[in-house]
């Protein structure tokens, strides 16, 4: 393939990225999800709003709902908002100074909890303290909740609560198992935030990282009941190997809540959820099918959406799915979304699930030797894992280009090392703040 018809190739993938991270637009969502609660808003359009956003679309999710206070006429009463770095509420926001002041915005600590998510997680208790029990508060959640607002339930050490979230993330469990081992331990956890803000109307609207879409898993449920029991997490722990290393302090917890010491996590019959809403979610699917539209546009036929949710290790479904992709007809687009994961040896050198999932494909084109087979995989946040960036796309040849100039690629999938291995080939996908995170996109072409 020439050089210029890869570059076209290349442009169509990262099109097809961008057109998927356009559909899970933060403010957009917002103003869709105000829309479906429409009827419930009618009823308390004089009562005090407030607005609480969490994750790493939490400026422009609050910026969405203090225009909808300011056009409708609505008092907004104050509220929170916790982020990842120090991201401003939207500037293009047009309302007055003073109403944006309204809201207090605090850095909260990623992947980790750390010192600034405990002051996050204490100034939102005194956002709850001021609520009124006719109030309305939004709450606007999307990725990075459960870390930027992560402070331990009494009874556990904050450096306990750190080494398990530590923990968690190195140990491979998908991310539904992840949340529901950690939001047990945390503050606003499991439905906790609901909790606090009882008896006030509770209007949720949540940007989805997790393959389910599930409200009860979307950081860390903070306004939806927490259906599992204790055992249940035993359970997890178990089988994930990891319940002789959890902290002493989290596995004595686990075993008062199991005898009725300590009070189990909210459950779904209980006062607290009487007044919440039905959560209006948006997640991976309208991203997928954006992307999908974006490669028909582009004149790839078929384009084939995956029925299944993409998860399990990195390396493994990149290989499956690189093997799927060498097998499709010319012209074909295969599209998946979902969350792999990676568990990362004692010795590890720098990359992402994604980065780790696009060399292993990699991988499996050099061995197939097909050429005009490319695929792009990248983290709809804009980061991949601590590294620079965001992704990768990778096609027939980058695996013996990579090798040429000296990375050792086999080296660096072995040793969760994606990022050098890839640079050296030009492949990586700069990272950006998209302001929006609905999990991973992966995109494989045949031309």
């Amino acid at each position: 393939m020439s050089p210029g018809a890869a570059r076209d190739v290349a442009a169509d993938l990262r099109a097809c990225y961008n057109a998927a991270v356009a559909a899970a637009d933060p403010a957009q969502v917002v103003r869709a999800g105000l829309e479906a609660h429409a009827a419930a808003l009618a009823t308390r359009h004089d009562r005090p709003h407030w607005v609480i956003a969490l994750g790493k679309a939490a400026p422009a999710m609050a910026g969405a709902a203090i225009v909808f206070c300011h056009q409708t006429g609505r008092t907004l009463a104050g509220g929170i908002v916790v982020v990842a770095s120090d991201s401003q509420l939207a500037t293009e926001v047009d309302v007055p100074t003073s109403e944006l002041e309204k809201l207090d915005a605090l850095i909260g600590d990623h992947p980790v909890p750390g010192v600034r998510s405990a002051e996050a997680a204490a100034w939102l208790a005194d956002v709850c303290t001021r609520v009124r029990g006719d109030d309305v508060v939004l709450v606007l959640i999307s990725g990075g909740t459960s870390s930027l607002i992560g402070a331990p339930i009494s009874g556990i050490r904050a450096s306990d609560l750190e080494y398990l979230y530590a923990l968690l993330l190195g140990a491979g469990l998908p991310i539904e198992k992840t949340n529901a081992v950690r939001k047990r331990f945390t503050r606003w956890g499991a439905g906790r935030l609901a909790q606090a803000l009882q008896p006030a109307m509770v209007l949720p609207i949540l940007l989805s990282d997790v393959p389910t879409e599930d409200p009860a898993m979307i950081g860390s449920g903070p306004i939806s009941p927490d259906p599992l029991e204790a055992a249940e997490i035993e359970a997890i722990l178990r089988e994930a190997d990891l319940a002789r290393r959890i902290p002493l302090s989290i596995a004595s917890i686990i075993g008062t809540m199991r005898s009725g010491v300590y009070p189990e996590t909210p459950k779904p019959d209980e006062a607290p959820f009487e007044t919440v809403a039905k959560p209006f979610v948006v997640g991976n699917t309208a991203a997928l099918s954006a992307a999908a539209a974006e490669a028909t546009r582009r004149g790839y036929d078929p384009v084939l959406l995956a029925q299944s949710t993409l998860e399990g290790d990195a390396t493994a479904a990149g290989r499956v799915l690189a093997h799927l992709a060498a097998r499709s007809i010319p012209g074909c687009c295969l599209i998946w979304g979902g969350e792999t994961t990676v568990r990362l040896p004692s010795e590890h050198g720098l990359g992402g699930r994604c980065q780790q999932l696009a060399l292993a494909a990699a991988e499996v084109f050099d061995e197939q030797r097909i050429d005009g087979t490319w695929m792009l995989a990248a983290g709809t946040d804009g980061q991949d894992g601590p590294s620079p960036a965001a992704g990768a796309i990778v096609n027939a040849s980058t695996w013996r280009r990579s090798a040429a100039s000296g990375a050792a690629p086999h080296r660096a999938l072995a040793r969760c090392d994606a990022y050098g291995a890839l640079d050296a080939d030009d492949a990586l996908i700069s990272a950006r703040h998209t302001g929006t995170n609905v999990m991973d996109l992966v995109v494989a072409v045949r031309v």
